[in-house]
C-alpha cells in the first residue's frame, strides 16, 4: 500500500490566508506532499485561485470573479484577514501557483467553474510545462470531471462528494449512487469528505470491488481522523495543518 499523502488545503490556511502564494510557500515549509486550491474563471477568461465566488470574504470588497476581469480583482489584495503579517498578498493566477509547485510535489486542482474551465486549464498546463504524472484535478461537478477527463486523459481526476443524513439514519449519496456517478464521469476516484460514519471499510471495499482503487478526503485537521484515513488506505488526507500533522506521525 501506497503511503497517504499530506495535502495543504488552500495551502496551510491554518497558519496563512487562504489560496495565496504565501499560504502554499508556507505548506512546502512544513513538509507536505502536495498544495490544494480552489479556481474559478474570471470575466476575460484567467483563471484565479480563489474559493467564493466573490470576492468579499478575502479581499474585503465585494466583487463577483466571474463578472470582473483579472485586472479588477488584483487590484484588491488578500492577506490582511488573516493577520497584518500578510498585507499586499495578491490573487494568484492557475499560472502563477503552477510556477510555484516545487519539482517532485504533487498540486491539486479543484475546479469551481464548470466544464468551460477544462480548455484553458490546458492551455495554461502546457504554457506551464507542468508535471501531469504530479497533478489531481477535483470537482463536485461530474460533467467538469468528464470535460477534465475527455481533453486531459492522463491526468488524474477524482469526483467529489459530501453527505447528508436521511430520516432512516442513512446517508445519501450511497456507495451506489457514487459508484454510478464516477462510472459515468470515468473518474479516477473519490474525493470524499470526512465523514467516519460513511467512510467505513466496508465503504471503502465496495468501492474497491466496483474497480475504483482511490479516494482522498478532505478536511482532515484531527490526528485521529488522519490515522483513520491512512489506514484505511486513503490516496491523500487533506488538512489545514500540514506541518501539525507531519509531526505526530499520524499518517504511514
Amino acid at each position: 500500500m501506497n503511503p497517504t499523502r499530506i495535502i495543504a488545503h488552500r495551502g496551510a490556511s491554518h497558519d496563512a490566508p487562504e489560496n495565496t502564494l504565501a499560504a502554499f510557500k508556507e505548506a512546502w515549509r512544513q513538509g507536505a506532499d502536495g498544495i490544494e486550491g480552489d479556481y474559478c474563471l474570471t470575466l476575460n477568461g484567467f483563471i484565479v485561485c480563489i474559493h467564493d465566488d466573490d470576492t468579499h470574504r478575502t479581499g474585503g470588497k465585494k466583487l463577483i470573479v466571474a463578472q470582473s476581469t483579472l485586472q479588477e480583482l488584483q487590484r484588491l489584495e488578500y492577506g490582511a484577514w488573516k493577520s497584518p503579517l500578510f498585507q499586499g498578498e495578491q490573487l494568484p493566477t492557475v499560472g502563477d501557483v503552477l510556477a510555484s509547485v516545487p519539482s517532485g510535489k504533487w498540486n491539486v486542482i479543484e475546479l469551481k467553474a464548470g466544464p468551460e474551465i477544462i480548455a484553458p486549464l490546458k492551455q495554461q498546463l502546457e504554457l506551464a510545462g507542468a508535471d501531469l504524472e504530479l497533478l489531481l484535478i477535483i470537482a463536485f461537478d461530474s460533467e467538469t470531471i468528464a470535460e477534465s477527463k475527455r481533453l486531459l486523459p492522463t491526468v488524474k481526476a477524482h469526483w467529489l462528494t459530501d453527505y447528508r443524513q436521511n430520516a432512516d439514519g442513512t446517508w445519501s449519496p450511497s456507495s451506489s449512487e457514487i459508484i454510478e456517478v464516477i462510472k459515468r464521469c470515468r473518474a479516477d476516484g473519490l474525493g470524499s469528505e470526512n465523514r467516519p460514519a460513511v467512510v467505513t471499510q466496508e465503504f471503502i471495499a465496495q468501492l474497491r470491488e466496483a474497480g475504483i482503487a482511490e479516494f482522498h478526503v478532505w478536511t482532515v485537521d484531527q490526528p485521529s481522523d488522519a490515522a483513520y484515513f491512512s489506514q484505511l488506505g486513503a490516496w491523500g488526507i487533506t488538512t489545514n495543518r500540514p506541518g501539525f500533522l507531519r509531526q505526530l506521525n499520524c499518517v504511514s
